[in-house]
Formats: C-alpha cells, sequence, structure tokens
C-alpha cells in the first residue's frame, strides 16, 4: 500500500510469453475531487509506468478529465491538433468535439442516442480497410484485424507533442475477441481484445537497437511533413500499422494550405523522460519527411530511405512479446505518457456493437527533451 493509501500495481502480463516492463493500476483514486497529493502520486507512477490505469471512474466527467489531464502540463490549454481540423485532414472524421470542454473529444463506434449535450451520434471506428494497402479478406473482417496506424498523438505540425493524453471508457462492447496479424511477412499475430487500444514501449524501442544504431539515433532528428494529415491523406499504410508504403501519393505543396516554414516541426530522433532520465526511441512513421544527422549534416531527403530507415529501427519494439494491448472496461481512465509509449487503435466493429470514449490531451507548452537537454521541467 502506498502513502495515502493508494497502491501503485504494475499491470499483470496480458497473455503467455509477453515481456512488457511497462504499465501499473493504482486503486482508490476519485479523480473528480483530487487533491495536490493524488496528483502527485498519479504523476510520479505515469513518468516511472509510462501507462497508468484508473479504475471504477465511472460518471467522470469531462471537466475533472481535462483537468486532471492539464495538470501534467498547466500552461497548456489547446487541443493537440488546435481549434479545429481541416476537412481534408485523415483525422476530421474521427473526432467529434465536447461542446463545453473543447480540449476533450469523442471517439468511438456506433449510434449514440445522447451524449455530452450532442444528440444522435454517429460515431465510426477507424477500419484499416480504409487505409491499409493490403487490409484483411472481406471474410475474415469480423474475426481478424490489424494494427491500424501507431503513432504519437500530435499535430506534428506548429503544435508540439501533447506531454499526456488521457482515454476514458464510457461504453465498451463486451465478450468478443479477435486475432490480430501483423501480414507483414512474419508470421506473427497477437490474441486481442475487440476494440483494443495497444500500447508499445519508447524505451525499449531504443534498449532493442544496436549500439551502432544507438549512437547514430541519438544525433539524428526527424523533420515532419507540413499539414501531415493533409499531405499524407492519399497514402497507403503498411498492414502492421507502422508507417506507409512510397507510392507517390503524397500531396504537393500546391495541393496544401498555405506553409509556414517556421512551423515545421524537426525533433530529436530520442526523448528523454523528464522525471527518470530514461531515452526513449520517438518517431512518428507516417508524418516523417527527413532526417538530419546533427553530427555529419547529412540529411536523408530521399522519402523512401527515409521510411524504411525508420521501420527498420521500430519494428523490432513491435513484436507481439511487446506489445501491451488493454483489456478495457466501461469506467477505465488511462493516462499515458505520449511521450514515451507509441500506441495504436485496433478492431472492427460489427452492427450493434458501440464503443463510446472520451480523449483530452493538449499541444505541449515545450517540445520533447532531447537526450542531451536537462530533465528538470
Amino acid at each position: 500500500m502506498g502513502s495515502l493509501g493508494f497502491e501503485v500495481t504494475p499491470l499483470e502480463k496480458p497473455f503467455k510469453g509477453s515481456a512488457i516492463d511497462f504499465g501499473a493500476e493504482i486503486s482508490g483514486i476519485d479523480v473528480e475531487n483530487l487533491t495536490d497529493a493524488t496528483f502527485d502520486i498519479i504523476r510520479a507512477a505515469l513518468y516511472k509506468h509510462s501507462v497508468v490505469v484508473l479504475k471504477n471512474q465511472e460518471g467522470l466527467s469531462s471537466r475533472a478529465q481535462y483537468e486532471l489531464t492539464r495538470r501534467f502540463d498547466p500552461a497548456a490549454n489547446l487541443y493537440s491538433h488546435g481549434k479545429t481540423i481541416d476537412k481534408r485532414s485523415v483525422l476530421h472524421k474521427d473526432l467529434t468535439t465536447v461542446p463545453n470542454q473543447p480540449q476533450v473529444q469523442i471517439i468511438g463506434h456506433g449510434k449514440v442516442d445522447e451524449y455530452e449535450g450532442l444528440q444522435d451520434l454517429q460515431l465510426t471506428h477507424p477500419h484499416h480497410r480504409t487505409f491499409h494497402k493490403h487490409p484483411v479478406p472481406l471474410e475474415e473482417d469480423r474475426d481478424v484485424t490489424h494494427f491500424y496506424r501507431w503513432h504519437i498523438d500530435s499535430a506534428m505540425y506548429e503544435l508540439d507533442p501533447p506531454r499526456v493524453t488521457s482515454l476514458f471508457a464510457a461504453r465498451v462492447p463486451k465478450g468478443r475477441r479477435q486475432t490480430l496479424r501483423y501480414d507483414d511477412g512474419s508470421d506473427e499475430s497477437l490474441d486481442v481484445p475487440l476494440g483494443t487500444t495497444a500500447f508499445i514501449s519508447g524505451y525499449r524501442m531504443f534498449d532493442l537497437l544496436s549500439d551502432e544504431d544507438k549512437a547514430w539515433v541519438l544525433e539524428s532528428y526527424v523533420e515532419y511533413a507540413a499539414h501531415p494529415y493533409i499531405w499524407m491523406s492519399q497514402c497507403k499504410a503498411r498492414s502492421n500499422g507502422l508507417g506507409l508504403f512510397s507510392d507517390g501519393l503524397e500531396l504537393d505543396a500546391s495541393q496544401l494550405p498555405p506553409v509556414d516554414e517556421a512551423k515545421i516541426r524537426r525533433y530529436p530522433m530520442v526523448w528523454k523522460n523528464p522525471e527518470t532520465g530514461r531515452l526513449a526511441l520517438m518517431m512518428y512513421p507516417i508524418p516523417a519527411r527527413r532526417i538530419i544527422n546533427m553530427k555529419t549534416g547529412v540529411v536523408v531527403d530521399d522519402l523512401k530511405t527515409v521510411r524504411e530507415t525508420i521501420y527498420r529501427l521500430q519494428r523490432p519494439a513491435i513484436s507481439p512479446q511487446y506489445v501491451y494491448p488493454h483489456d478495457w472496461v466501461e469506467g477505465d481512465l488511462v493516462l499515458f505518457h505520449n511521450h514515451g509509449v507509441l500506441h495504436s487503435i485496433v478492431g472492427a466493429f460489427t452492427e450493434g456493437e458501440v464503443r463510446l470514449f472520451r480523449q483530452c490531451n493538449m499541444a505541449a507548452s515545450q517540445p520533447p527533451l532531447g537526450p542531451n537537454d536537462s530533465i528538470s521541467i
């Protein structure tokens, strides 16, 4: 039992053979009536464990979810993708803003008569069939799925990645599981709960690198495309959700909104945990445009090479033993350190299956810490 009577317990291994070394559950938390002392416990657990599960939060208000999420970065207040999302963005159809709390979005699947003051919601869970170049055959769609898109929550243009994202489960479809197939030539697969959110550790991703690759990533940056979710809106993804095929489908500058060079984001490949100092390999493969080695000055500008390089570095860490697929229960509130883990939505729903969630995050007040930055924030 921890201080103040709260217990921080590492998450159980989700399946035999799992090698996950992150994630914790904290019992006894009342988010609706959060004290500074209780928040300090949550904060310490999150930076240590990367993913924190708070159970039994039924009735949690959007306001309380927002206030908890913002505590990790009090100077932040703008939703991670800004006040509005361009209709040409691949994200536009996935998000519905809570009217009285614009930092909180409603996500999920199915028809919802009323929620958060909104009527007749028709939510659509992103299906890999709309995004992957080689989707699961239609006749297998009920039972077999893919990781949709491994990502960091971020606009990756103008705004910096949120420090923390919170996900709240209001309604969860029950009783069905799916086989997640990688379909990347590896023969790897994973048994997952329907509609899981899957997490992988950027720290594990860094630790799995060779010494030579570690030295190279520590001195390298990724430059991300301007208006990335419009730029790549015609592209198709790999079947394991880890990046895009290079088929020349990216939009050119004349097809994008005006570009402000000052808003283009360049981040180190390696981000430092602000509390522990641990190093994570944190690259968002889909919007990546260039690689810059700061030591040699070499710029990798060929998009196919950029994608293949990032894929080679990241692929070992998404193998099944390193994936945590959260088994959602109504009332779960999950917080994750967006500067230390990547995640992916998963699954395909049938008629009548309803998934109703709230997501909250805010563009960070500062960029992620690089490997040589001070760990104090």
